[in-house]
């Protein structure tokens, strides 16, 4: 299912929206094989009704992977906010759809922004929590860690920090220098393997051939994980489904996978054991209740993930995952790696602990720090 049908509740008119910035430093700095980064700074979407309700939504400046900065976010913002004002957030199908056919190439993290706050609204309408309404059961879910690509000795001290604090799943990021990752990965699969389950990111690092011959001597060496991320790069399908062929640990889709129509094209193919549904990459929930349809379709398990984001768009992506029986892994660990949760309201964010939202939609009252932008009456 990817719209809801029919109007429920109230009238819900959109008179109001700020677009807006909110900056939070990380514990330590986020270093992947395709970029490094010391804070979250992201924009913020608040769209306002006359009735007095607000929807909050996020998007983060991945420019690497979804080509976003936040200079290009604001502009999207720019061009769709004038166009919803006096829409009725009980037509929600036609707001969704005007959303993602703005005419703007990709743009996909704005696009889930404004799809963040619209189901927020459209959930407060409800009168139910945004999972609840969304047709999930679930008010709790778990989240694994991920350990920067860092010389060895410090991501050793990183996953025992992360062990420390109670995260049973570490996503261990390498791709940097495909010669050295056997070592890092080595390196804390003794140091931790025994306490938590261990996986790997390449971000798009390794050739097939690379991939193959590190997973192969992981293998025989009996070290196992859970899922093998985007080893090669996103373009590279046939790559993938090389990998996917040729080790037993399962690789899971990621860049390879933005829209629906990726997801059917992999899913064709048989080129990856798992998908990574990430908002920012389908542009929102919509999609991603598409391809989490799809994958259910063929049998396929997906993983809910998120880029380096604060705790509006996370939660969002919880509440999502917990309504979808086929996302059975939860890669939601932007707020655990920052400094702080400017928040207030809405889901809780405790260790590896996710606790969604009680009051209806996201439940979120205020953001602390955010710096206004632009509004729209």
């Amino acid at each position: 299912m990817c719209y809801i049908t029919g109007k429920i509740g109230a009238d819900m008119v959109i008179d109001g929206i700020q677009v807006a910035r909110v900056a939070i430093p990380l514990r330590t700095p986020f270093v992947t094989a395709l970029r490094r980064v010391t804070q979250i700074e992201d924009a913020i979407i608040i769209i306002r009704t006359a009735d007095g309700a607000s929807g909050h939504g996020e998007a983060p400046p991945t420019a690497v992977i979804t080509g976003d900065t936040l200079e290009s976010i604001e502009r999207f913002a720019g061009w769709m906010a004038p166009r919803l004002l006096g829409r009725d957030i009980a037509d929600l199908n036609d707001i969704l759809h005007s959303i993602r056919t703005a005419p703007f190439e990709r743009n996909t993290s704005p696009r889930a922004a404004f799809e963040i706050a619209v189901y927020d609204l459209w959930a407060q309408m409800t009168g139910l929590p945004l999972q609840r309404a969304l047709g999930g059961s679930k008010d709790r879910l778990k989240t694994d860690l991920t350990i920067s690509v860092n010389p060895i000795p410090e991501m050793v001290r990183d996953a025992e920090t992360a062990v420390g604090r109670g995260f049973g799943h570490l996503k261990i990021k390498v791709g940097k220098n495909a010669g050295e990752d056997f070592e890092r990965l080595s390196a804390v699969q003794q140091a931790v393997g025994s306490r938590a389950m261990l996986s790997i990111d390449a971000n798009q690092g390794w050739s097939a051939d690379e991939a193959i011959a590190i997973m192969r001597r992981l293998e025989n060496g009996g070290l196992k994980f859970d899922y093998l991320e985007q080893p090669v790069p996103a373009g590279d399908l046939d790559g993938l489904k090389k990998v996917t062929a040729a080790v037993e640990t399962p690789v899971l889709a990621d860049e390879a996978v933005f829209s629906s129509r990726d997801a059917a094209r992999l899913l064709e193919r048989d080129a990856a054991d798992l998908i990574n549904i990430k908002l920012m990459k389908s542009a929102g929930i919509s999609d991603a209740l598409h391809i989490a349809a799809l994958a259910e379709r063929y049998g396929k398990e997906c993983m809910i993930g998120c880029m380096l984001e604060g705790p509006v768009s996370v939660a969002a992506a919880a509440c999502f995952a917990a309504s979808q029986n086929c996302v059975t892994r939860f890669d939601l660990d932007g707020p655990m790696l920052a400094s702080r949760v400017p928040v207030e309201g809405g889901a809780v964010f405790d260790g590896p602990d996710i606790i969604l939202p009680t009051a209806p939609g996201l439940g979120i009252t205020a953001i602390d720090g955010m710096v206004i932008r632009k509004e729209y009456r």
